[in-house]
């Protein structure tokens, strides 16, 4: 296929422009650092296309020739920051959206793989995983992010029915892997604990899920999924301890015991918060995220295992990976000497 990629630098994007590549389909990579996108997909073989979701109109002639648009982008890491963000969050994640479909259609793509987030999706009344028809729960309609990935799937839902561009839906847990390079939230919780910077390991979790399965997720949403249809790439359920002793397992470096009450974290990050809105410095934890892990959503990937033949890979398997390719790239030092729980050992090399 012809495949247009966009955020292709991101965690999410990069493995699925080289899941593309290597599947011998060719691919534009849409990306807005030259720098960034030398780094990270420098040698690959994708056509670097230059451009903003901001701007849709001035990246649209980049879609003539393209089959399917699959469509990564979103912002994202930055609204869990201080601040209000909901102008930006309509103009990139809901507007530029549509208006990217929209530019798929006039311009004879036959299908828009859109990635949403499992985190609209609500447990059902009896306390089981939600599937896609599960309404989202109420910290989706609280939380800026997740309403943004709400309003955006229900406009997108309403335009599938139209002619002329195919739209399946995709809906990927907490993604961990290689290649997250900026980090998002799961990177830096990788590197924090290989860095021994982790003195205690909040409560909650969620469905946690590879990057590089979402992106096969996707390729076969590309294929196989029916148009109008939405498919939970979700994963297994994890608790941040579950997180950290499997990198436990992974590196030989312990990890943290100390479990504080949920309200402790909280207090914490809105504290954290406060002094990023004076410093400027990035959060070391914020509410939103805090109160998206104690919510503990879990959902079903059923759906997308029956109808497109999609399979997760163990959630220690892709830590090892996360953890090789950090280490191999200089992102992750030797720990401190001591941890906060006692000595540390070396980090073991991959």
């Amino acid at each position: 296929m012809e495949a247009f990629v966009t955020g292709a630098t991101g965690l999410l994007g990069s493995n699925l422009v080289r899941a593309l590549l290597a599947e011998g389909h060719s691919v534009r990579a849409l990306v807005r650092s030259d720098l960034k996108a030398q780094r990270l997909l420098g040698g690959t073989g994708a056509e670097l296309v230059y451009g903003d979701m901001a701007d849709v109109r001035g990246l649209a002639d980049a879609l003539d020739g393209c089959d399917t648009v699959f469509h990564a982008a979103a912002y994202f890491r930055e609204s869990y920051g201080p601040g209000d963000h909901w102008p930006a969050l309509v103009a990139i994640n809901v507007a530029g959206t549509l208006a990217l479909a929209e530019a798929a259609r006039a311009r004879g793509v036959r299908r828009f793989v859109a990635t949403s987030s499992a985190g609209i999706i609500g447990k059902k009344p009896d306390g089981r995983p939600g599937d896609e028809d599960t309404p989202p729960a109420p910290i989706a309609r609280r939380n800026l992010y997740l309403k943004s990935k709400y309003s955006v799937a229900a406009g997108l839902r309403a335009m599938a029915p139209r002619p002329g561009l195919d739209i399946v839906q995709v809906l990927p847990g907490w993604m961990f892997g290689p290649f997250d390079a900026a980090p998002t939230a799961s990177g830096r919780f990788v590197l924090d604990f290989l860095e021994g910077r982790l003195p205690w390991i909040p409560p909650g979790g969620i469905s946690a899920v590879d990057a590089r399965d979402v992106a096969a997720g996707m390729i076969l949403a590309a294929e196989r999924g029916r148009p109008g249809q939405r498919y939970i790439l979700g994963g297994a359920f994890a608790t941040l301890a579950d997180v950290a002793s499997a990198l436990e397992r992974v590196t030989g470096l312990p990890a943290p015991r100390r479990r504080p009450p949920y309200p402790l974290v909280l207090a914490f990050a809105a504290l954290a918060q406060a002094r990023a809105r004076i410093t400027g410095a990035e959060p070391r934890a914020t509410v939103a995220g805090v109160r998206m892990m104690h919510a503990g959503l879990e959902v079903s990937s059923a759906k997308a295992e029956r109808e497109l033949g999609w399979r997760y890979r163990p959630l220690v398997e892709t830590l090892r990976d996360e953890v090789l390719w950090y280490r191999s790239r200089g992102f992750a030092k030797d720990p401190a000497p001591t941890h906060a729980d006692g000595p540390v050992p070396r980090a073991i090399r991959g």
